[in-house]
């Protein structure tokens, strides 16, 4: 007869499980920080990120190349927490970085940048590329 080992009991309780999720979106979310939404219109393209907690402008950096954007910086905690206390630590802060790709070229030179209630907005202006050309006949 083989033993089978005995997990604890409070290994099912609601606060242990909810630590384990807790745990788990620590390293899902150092990949998805800032959370980003990229449309575009005619004209330009839209990318907004959730970064709360920025101070000063020098807190991020932005950089744009060819075919994408990365976005870095940092998120300092504005009180001083005493360990003993917390029960539960959800909020992001500490450095960041990511880099996502941009649907179209755009003009790095006419970039705008903003930033207003947690939220960032950058706006790039796309390189317009002629899709067409009307080829001119020799006719000899």
């Amino acid at each position: 007869m083989a033993l089978i080992p005995r997990l604890p009991s409070d290994i099912f309780r609601p606060e242990f499980l909810d630590s384990l999720r807790t745990f788990g979106d620590v390293f899902k979310g150092v990949s998805e920080f800032p959370k980003t939404d990229i449309h575009e219109t005619p004209t330009e393209v839209i990318i907004t990120a959730e970064i709360p907690g920025v101070e000063k402008k020098d807190d991020v950096k932005i950089t744009v190349h060819e075919d994408h954007i990365h976005l870095s910086g940092k998120v300092e905690r504005v009180t001083e927490q005493h360990e003993e206390n917390i029960h539960r630590q959800e909020r992001f802060y500490g450095h960041f970085s990511r880099t996502l790709s941009l649907p179209s070229p755009v003009d790095e030179a006419g970039a705008k940048a903003s930033y207003k209630n947690g939220i960032l907005e950058i706006r790039l202006p796309k390189i317009h590329q002629e899709t067409g050309r009307q080829i001119d006949i020799d006719f000899s």
